[in-house]
Order: structure tokens, then C-alpha cells, then sequence
């Protein structure tokens, strides 16, 4: 395995939390580091992800790609009559 260098961080966290960390640590049979790696990574993608689909979106209202709140409003209304109306776009 190729040795990678790594920092040591240090954070207070709840007791209670750090009892559920223990505890899953126990069941998986793994380290409290390697849970806590899992976690963190987990975090960071579902930030990076976070942020991209806001740069996106963002991207879309500067280019005037949005749907008008009316437009949407009316939209779901129709979806609990016989006839609803198709998904804007």
C-alpha cells in the first residue's frame, strides 16, 4: 500500500456522538479514525456537490434560465385536479 501523509486533527465533539462513533467503530470492527475518515470524506463530497449544484443554478439565473414563481405556483396547483398541467421548462 503506498504510505500517503496525513495530519492529525483534533475536535471536540458531544459525548453522545462520540459514543455513537464508538459504537459504530465496535459493530464494523474498524478504527475510530477510519469512521471518522468515512464521515469527513462523506461531508466533503456532499459539500463539493452542494456547491457545484449552486454554482449551476446561480450559472442558470445569470443566464436568465428560470421559471417565474406564477408559472410554478400554477403548475402545482394543477397536479391535484383531473387535468394537470405539464412540468414547466
Amino acid at each position: 500500500m503506498a504510505h500517503v501523509e496525513t495530519k492529525v486533527f483534533t475536535a471536540h465533539v458531544p459525548l453522545p456522538l462520540a459514543e455513537k462513533v464508538d459504537q459504530i467503530a465496535a459493530r464494523l470492527e474498524r478504527s475510530r479514525g477510519w469512521i471518522m475518515k468515512q464521515a469527513l470524506s462523506a461531508w466533503i463530497a456532499q459539500e463539493e456537490e452542494r456547491s457545484r449544484l449552486t454554482r449551476e443554478a446561480l450559472a442558470d439565473v445569470d443566464s436568465g434560465s428560470v421559471i417565474n414563481h406564477q408559472t410554478i405556483q400554477t403548475w402545482v396547483d394543477s397536479l391535484s385536479t383531473d387535468t394537470p398541467l405539464p412540468v414547466p421548462r
